[in-house]
């Protein structure tokens, strides 16, 4: 099973709606039967790249509203974070993404993209860092695993830029006009941070179709009166 997915990762609703996709995934028995891949989308490709602003005062700057009110924005979202266990900071800044998907790409290629991804999110949501800036995104690679060098290369040639730019493309294709967007075999889609329930219907739907066994699920301890080639549990 293959999910795609569309995201930004200044998103507050892309990290809220990965919560959710894993928790179906998870309650599904399916985790270990798909494969999940982040696609790329820019919210605001204007933004500068060594933007310190605050979420708050680009809010309301963006709708033209009082700071206060932006304020109330950003807490409205932080509680529906915090369903899924996610405490965002009041210190968010605004990001330019472009170069933190160039990230991601290249963690794609060298088996990290999971971990990267929950890095980029966790560290504008969580830990109110600037994502638009080399250095954090360097260290959120070296993190990963990935050889700060091997990151600094990538940004430096913009490496990766074009597939960033295909994945946009793609989803102006798709019809994709705002994020998160999940693809499921290229046969189904779920626009938003849905409920976990819509998720898990889906999944259950086409494990159904494509008859995609669920993984068992190990009650107790795994290493408890076991017996393995070379040893016995005593």
């Amino acid at each position: 099973m293959k999910i795609e997915i569309w995201s930004d990762y200044v998103c507050p609703f892309c990290y809220i709606g990965k919560r959710r996709l894993e928790e179906a995934l998870q309650s599904t028995q399916l985790a270990g039967q798909a494969e999940v891949e982040f696609k790329a989308f820019q919210l605001d490709p204007n933004t500068p790249e060594d933007s310190d602003q605050s979420m708050v005062a680009g809010l309301a700057k963006k709708y033209g509203v009082s700071l206060q009110e932006a304020e109330r924005m950003v807490e409205n979202v932080a509680e529906q974070a915090k369903t899924v266990g996610l405490h965002y900071s009041k210190e968010m800044k605004v990001s330019n993404t472009f170069k933190a998907h160039q990230i991601a790409k290249l963690a794609e290629q060298e088996g990290k993209a999971a971990v990267v991804t929950e890095g980029l999110m966790k560290a504008h949501f969580i830990d109110a860092e600037a994502i638009g800036k080399k250095d954090v995104l360097i260290r959120i690679a070296e993190e990963a695993g990935i050889a700060g060098s091997r990151a600094e290369q990538a940004l430096d040639t913009n490496e990766f830029a074009e597939d960033v730019k295909r994945d946009i493309t793609e989803a102006g294709q798709l019809g994709v006009q705002g994020v998160p967007f999940f693809v499921i075999n290229r046969k189904y889609a779920i626009s938003g941070a849905q409920p976990a329930a819509v998720f898990e219907e889906a999944l259950r739907k086409v494990a159904q179709e494509e008859g995609v066994q669920p993984s068992f699920q190990v009650l107790g301890d795994e290493e408890e009166g076991v017996c393995k080639d070379d040893s016995c549990s005593i």
